[in-house]
């Protein structure tokens, strides 16, 4: 499979730049992978396709205000970093995106809020994914991450071409957000409120939840075109001997399983036995998927609208089948649904 196979020329005005007003009114696409009949919804009407013990699985992470805007030492050039990650609890050691990255030196002190609360130093450049921080404070690790949260800001991604706004903080987050370590949001969870899902559950469907910390991966650009070259970034997930007892029960008895976002098909795939049981994990995965792939747990899913050659659109391509996804996606531009992480939703059943 090529990359080029991917390709499809979006209008940026079709490129959500706001979420819907309530959280489960945008549109749903609900498209039938066998026959590739496609039907028209709104996504209060998800649960209509599913039964008194389904499952629904979803992905509980917590995205954290990962964007800090600061100045370089001396020049008091403005300069932009995006955490990554938390490597060391007590030396508060983060691994960080710097932008612009060719000004910044080993040594470098950067200063971060208006009276320079927060001061941060390089120690490391040489890292594969950017730069090593060490963050200077006062103060026990609580006061430093309230500190850092709040100069921090919600980290949406580039293609949503504004500034921040307040509501970003409480939509660019699922409702059953649990435990902090994204830097992007499990987008397919966001279309579900609580309403839908107290619906859900007095309908009979259960949950389980696993967690996988979305990582700016997601959004980097391929740059080869056979795709079996391409190499993902790791993200840390975790899945439960609970969260594996619900979904394996659901198989067993040949419910339905539907994976909520391509952050819980990464998941799930990459931990399941060779007879379809989804097993515990608490690890790492770069797991890469594209078509043709054979799917092994859910045999349905919901996710959102990506755009051209991303990775995401690969894999909702190889569960969906390749011809049914693209021609849905052109018919999706015809009808103006909205793209990206706040735009429409669509069901592949």
């Amino acid at each position: 499979m090529k990359l080029s196979k991917f390709k499809f020329v979006l209008p940026e005005e079709q490129i959500a730049l706001h979420p819907t007003p309530n959280r489960d009114e945008s549109r749903l696409m609900v498209v039938n992978r066998k026959t590739g009949e496609i039907e028209h919804k709104t996504f209060k009407n998800v649960l209509e396709y599913f039964d008194d013990k389904d499952v629904f699985i979803f992905n509980d992470t917590k995205v954290f205000p990962a964007r800090l805007y600061g100045n370089k030492e001396k020049t008091g050039a403005k300069i932009e970093v995006f955490l990554l990650r938390e490597l060391n609890h007590e030396l508060r050691l983060w691994d960080v995106l710097v932008d612009p990255a060719r000004k910044i030196r080993i040594g470098n002190k950067l200063y971060f809020g208006e009276d320079d609360s927060l001061v941060a130093e390089v120690i490391d450049n040489t890292t594969s994914r950017g730069r090593t921080l060490r963050f200077l404070f006062d103060g026990d690790h609580e006061e430093f991450k309230k500190t850092l949260y709040e100069l921090g800001e919600t980290p949406l991604p580039r293609f949503i071409k504004r500034d921040v706004e307040p509501e970003d903080a409480e939509r660019y987050q699922t409702i059953y957000a649990k435990h902090e370590g994204a830097v992007v949001a499990p987008t397919a969870g966001l279309h579900f409120s609580r309403e839908l899902l107290k619906r859900a559950e007095i309908k009979g469907i259960d949950f389980a939840y696993i967690t996988l910390h979305a990582g700016l991966g997601n959004f980097r650009e391929i740059d080869v075109e056979d795709l079996t070259k391409h190499k993902m970034d790791s993200e840390q997930m975790i899945i439960t001997e609970k969260a594996t007892e619900i979904v394996n029960k659901a198989r067993d008895e040949k419910r339905n399983i539907c994976a909520v976002g391509t952050t819980v098909m990464r998941a799930i795939e990459s931990s399941v036995g060779s007879q379809g049981h989804l097993k515990p994990f608490d690890g790492w995965t770069n797991k890469f998927i594209f078509p043709p792939y054979e799917f092994s747990v859910a045999n349905s899913m919901i996710t959102n609208f990506h755009l051209p050659y991303s990775t995401l659109l690969m894999m909702v391509c190889a569960f969906g089948d390749y011809d049914n996804i693209i021609n849905a996606y052109q018919v999706a531009m015809k009808e103006g649904y909205r793209f990206g992480t706040y735009g429409d939703a669509m069901l592949i059943i």
